[in-house]
């Protein structure tokens, strides 16, 4: 039973903000490739890929217009185009000295990762607490900051088999010493907010997601479990549930990364979350005129690790059956049998470096994005590269992608959906503007998360 990868960031900057690596999901990507991709090059060597595209009759369409409209009304209803909160009047940092922060393990660079970077950057005075480390996986931001872990470190192969001792991390964690700090912040997605801390120390909690599968994936985790895995995991996770549920009454104050997120919190936890989306370096990316003129490919893209959740077989089908390009990028356990099943029309790659992947994104024709996420970073990240998204109406993405200004949704994860979405794409393609989703996607810009966090220590 493995926990799932929590769903925030894939660009993966090096120090000094230089580019190094991208870091989709468990995996990073990091074997260079050819800077030039043919996948993506200018649509007017192909001229076949702007014949209009065969019209398809189907109930479908009609349908798909209607939640379209109403998951857009429904994400302004949540405030999702709100401006971010004010920064604070007086910079709160002063009233804690002693700062802890509680994040789940340290064994790869992704997205979580990125935002404890943020974290230390308001707090350069903060130690780190954690149930496994790896410093040759860490940043050297993180490495200058010292790491306390849990016992969980001291077990056989826990650097590698962390997630097999899920049981043992709620007693771990009661098991650290956080006496003495006024102000801790949980980085929650695996077990880390079950920390015990002083009467009067801020308890403040950012929830990437609660444990999902605990939750709302669970039947889908013991699915897909081994025969020992799908027998034990009744009753273990019945009594993680409820370590969850009181656990998360020990928090002061706690923050979503999403609209979605926040529902999750409230229906799993019965507790009020605040929205902060996380931070995400979109000054890294930019458009495709950088790349020379008419830069723009015929080829759609799809970026992700190849797990269920993730969908990859659905943007397979919808593709094959359209027959237009598509390029994929990713690796998982999946990657096999969607190899197998792509067309010719169908292009997949391992892994990019991180120029290859900024390129990729500027050339592409869209993003195809039919995953239910907790917030998803790739749809931003090729927003702020100046390329449309198509995503599936639900979960993180009614908050990053804003219909008719940075892309469009589909209405269900369905091959017959997907194929609707991706004609309507196509038909909305000209009247795209990719300066005003620029813009839109600066809401997501690193200054905003900081403003919000301190915002939320007052």
């Amino acid at each position: 039973m493995a926990p799932a990868a929590e769903e925030v960031g894939s660009a993966t900057p090096g120090e000094n903000g230089a580019p190094a690596a991208v870091a989709v999901d468990e995996q990073v990507i990091a074997l260079p490739l050819p800077a030039a991709l043919p996948l993506f090059e200018p649509l007017a060597d192909h001229p076949a890929a702007l014949a209009p595209m065969r019209t398809r009759s189907r109930p479908a369409t009609s349908r798909l217009a209607q939640d379209q409209g109403s998951a857009t009304a429904g994400a302004r209803a949540m405030g999702r185009l709100a401006p971010p909160a004010a920064a604070p009047s007086a910079d709160p940092r002063g009233r804690f000295a002693r700062v802890a922060i509680v994040h789940y393990w340290l064994v790869t660079m992704r997205g979580g990762e990125r935002v404890l970077e943020r974290l230390l950057r308001l707090f350069p005075q903060a130690d780190i607490f954690t149930h496994v480390y790896d410093p040759a996986a860490m940043s050297d931001t993180i490495r200058r900051h010292k790491v306390t872990t849990s016992f969980i470190q001291r077990l056989p192969g826990a650097r590698r088999h962390y997630q097999s001792y899920l049981p043992l991390m709620p007693m771990a964690l009661e098991q650290l010493d956080l006496r003495g700090y006024d102000l801790v912040i949980s980085s929650e997605s695996g077990p880390a907010k079950g920390v015990i801390t002083a009467p009067d120390a801020l308890h403040l909690s950012y929830v990437h997601s609660p444990m999902r599968y605990l939750w709302d994936h669970y039947h889908d985790y013991r699915d897909a479990a081994g025969m020992v895995s799908r027998a034990v995991m009744p009753l273990l996770c019945h009594r993680l549930r409820a370590w969850d549920v009181s656990s998360a009454a020990r928090v002061d104050r706690i923050l979503a990364n999403s609209h979605f997120v926040q529902r999750r919190i409230a229906k799993a936890w019965r507790r009020e979350a605040d929205v902060l989306h996380p931070p995400v370096e979109v000054d890294l990316f930019g458009a495709s005129a950088q790349f020379g003129a008419n830069a723009v490919g015929p080829a759609w893209l799809w970026v992700g690790q190849m797990v269920p959740y993730k969908r990859p077989d659905l943007a397979i089908d919808a593709f094959n059956a359209l027959g237009l390009p598509l390029v994929m990028v990713g690796d998982g356990p999946m990657a096999a049998a969607m190899r197998r099943r792509a067309g010719p029309n169908i292009t997949i790659l391992p892994r990019l470096d991180f120029n290859a992947l900024r390129r990729a994104y500027a050339q592409c024709r869209a993003l195809v994005f039919p995953a239910e996420e907790d917030f998803g970073i790739v749809p931003v990240e090729v927003i702020a590269s100046g390329r449309p998204v198509l995503a599936y109406a639900g979960g993180g993405a009614l908050d990053s992608v804003t219909q008719d200004v940075s892309g469009q949704f589909f209405a269900s994860q369905s091959v017959e959906s997907l194929i609707a979405g991706v004609e309507a794409m196509e038909a909305w393609l000209p009247h795209f503007d990719p300066a005003a989703a620029m813009a839109d996607v600066r809401r997501f810009a690193p200054d905003r998360f900081d403003d919000g966090l301190l915002a939320a220590l007052e």
